[in-house]
């Protein structure tokens, strides 16, 4: 799925090959082998965050691999209104590479609110449940809830964890930024300063 400025959309089918010789990069570059990721490759951001597979050029949005029902409804009702300037975005006045990241970054955050706020009151619900003084004896398929919902609330922190590693590599490093602003390669005679 492919999402321009304007928030425009086109979707498509390629093969793999195809996809590599069209954006003028090699089967490596475009191998996901962390969960959290963003590098830059021949002048094009390469990102992954968790589901989302992307591409991101000075003109352009790629989407990769995005059969996913809860993405699609994203893609549509959110992220190209968003590109387009629609949105909240802080970014808009900055080139549209980081809108898209922008963007991306936002539906990856609400993401892990969501799935906090979904185990947060569970959690506590069982918990006041066991310390119950009226109860004179500990439920077992309670504790057992609750060690399922830990385990949860355990891999949702290494999710958070990973995501904010990533996050702030890039943001302790000044030339990390400097290289994901394509514009300024593309397009020298508008340069943009970072503050």
């Amino acid at each position: 799925m492919k999402f321009d400025k304007e928030g425009n959309i086109l979707s498509f089918e390629r093969k793999k090959t195809e996809l590599y010789q069209e954006l003028g990069l090699q089967a490596r570059d475009l191998r996901f082998q962390h969960l959290v990721s963003i590098s830059r490759r021949n002048n094009k951001i390469i990102l992954r965050m968790e589901f989302v597979k992307a591409v991101i050029t000075s003109e352009y949005l790629l989407i990769l691999d995005y059969r996913n029902l809860h993405l699609e409804q994203w893609f549509l009702r959110e992220l190209a209104p968003q590109l387009a300037g629609e949105g909240q975005l802080v970014t808009f006045s900055l080139p549209f590479e980081f809108r898209a990241l922008e963007a991306i970054l936002q539906h990856r955050i609400s993401t892990l609110q969501g799935r906090l706020q979904f185990l947060q009151p569970r959690i506590l619900e069982i918990l006041e449940a066991l310390v119950d003084p009226k109860l004179l004896s500990i439920d077992r398929s309670k504790l057992h809830v609750l060690l399922q919902n830990g385990k949860t609330l355990s891999e949702l922190e290494t999710d958070i964890k990973v995501f904010k590693e990533a996050i702030l590599e890039i943001l302790d490093e000044d030339e990390l930024i400097e290289e994901l602003c394509l514009t300024k390669l593309s397009t020298p005679q508008m340069p943009y300063v970072l503050t």
